[in-house]
């Protein structure tokens, strides 16, 4: 895929239209790591927080608790 850098305010920049977003996993604010390789070549990765096994056992019991009755009448 072909992009052209465009002048953005006093800076350049390179526009994602939201199919590329979509296709990335990515949405506005989102955090990418970006190395410049020799030669030139760009690359541009997300950074995606890893969550702890304490927060998600604090998300589960959540869950867990606020869902109890659903949960009995499925079990």
């Amino acid at each position: 895929m072909i992009k052209t850098i465009s002048k953005i305010g006093n800076s350049h920049g390179i526009i994602f239209d939201s199919a590329i977003l979509e296709l990335a996993h990515l949405k506005a604010g989102d955090e990418l790591n970006l190395e410049i390789h020799d030669g030139g070549a760009i690359t541009l990765t997300p950074i995606r927080r890893q969550v702890s096994r304490p927060e998600v056992s604090q998300i589960i019991d959540g869950v867990l608790r606020e869902y109890s009755e659903t949960m009995k009448k499925l079990s």
